[in-house]
């Protein structure tokens, strides 16, 4: 098992954001956490990778207790994107990349040439070898998103938490991204764990959803079988027709109605 998370409580002064939260993930699956706006799908990818304290529970990363690990030994097992992320003004892509290897380096070392040749297989599996050498601000949004995949790779995880990677993409990028995070999961045998607000590319894209209301998991599973029009219904308040495209059994979303608050 890669992640396993057991029972952690998450407050914010006296409000309680999760309790007894809990799910676990099997190595190598692609998972996506769904659910409304405010029910507390960022604040658990944030306890999960430790960037939150938790009031209580565990969270076991490969079996090791991670309130145990040190941040350096975590960073070399887990790679975390967050939504919003900065990088020093005119910083090209190749530079930005190579951060992706200071959780294996001491504060003084320099890259060597093995450093190197991650960071040239990084740069080769997310598709940037031709603009390397370019600064990032040159790059369109969802160019600068594979540069951030690409530093993540760069730290050799087994692990990687993406906390709404196509926010802000037009739909060309996002599914660019999509795409390549499922290359990379498959060829690479990554785990990869994400907050979607898309309902249709968490569908299609995952091995297992996990459905959170209020702070709750109300649902986990595979796509195919947790995901249904009444389910839907009761996280989000919307009318959906779900359509199960047949020869790639992929289920297509498509939002009907919502109550109009008067």
């Amino acid at each position: 098992m890669m992640i396993d998370v057991k029972d952690i409580k998450v407050s914010y002064d006296t409000k309680v954001i999760l309790e007894n939260f809990s799910f676990s993930v099997d190595e190598g699956l692609m998972v996506s956490i769904i659910g409304p706006n405010g029910c507390g799908k960022s604040t658990a990818l944030k306890a999960i990778s430790k960037f939150l304290k938790k009031t209580n529970g565990k969270v076991y990363l490969q079996g090791e207790d991670m309130d145990k690990l040190s941040a350096k030994n975590i960073a070399k097992k887990m790679s975390v994107l967050s939504q919003y992320n900065r990088n020093p003004d005119d910083i090209t892509v190749r530079d930005l990349v190579s951060y992706g290897r200071i959780p294996h380096k001491r504060w003084y070392e320099r890259n060597s040439k093995e450093d190197q040749k991650v960071i040239d297989w990084a740069i080769k599996e997310t598709g940037l070898t031709s603009m390397q050498d370019e600064s990032i601000l040159e790059l369109s949004g969802g160019e600068r998103q594979r540069v951030w995949i690409a530093m993540s790779l760069a730290q050799e995880p087994k692990v990687l938490l993406l906390d709404e990677p196509t926010t802000y993409l037009d739909i060309s990028h996002q599914l660019e991204i999509m795409e390549l995070l499922k290359k990379l999961n498959k060829e690479l045998n990554l785990t990869v764990i994400m907050v979607l607000h898309e309902l249709s590319q968490a569908a299609k894209y995952s091995d297992k959803i996990i459905v959170m209301k209020k702070g709750d998991i109300i649902k986990q599973g595979s796509p195919n079988k947790i995901i249904t029009e009444k389910l839907l219904k009761d996280v989000y308040d919307v009318d959906v027709f779900i359509d199960k495209e047949s020869l790639k059994d992929e289920i297509i979303i498509h939002p009907l109605k919502k109550t109009v608050i008067e």
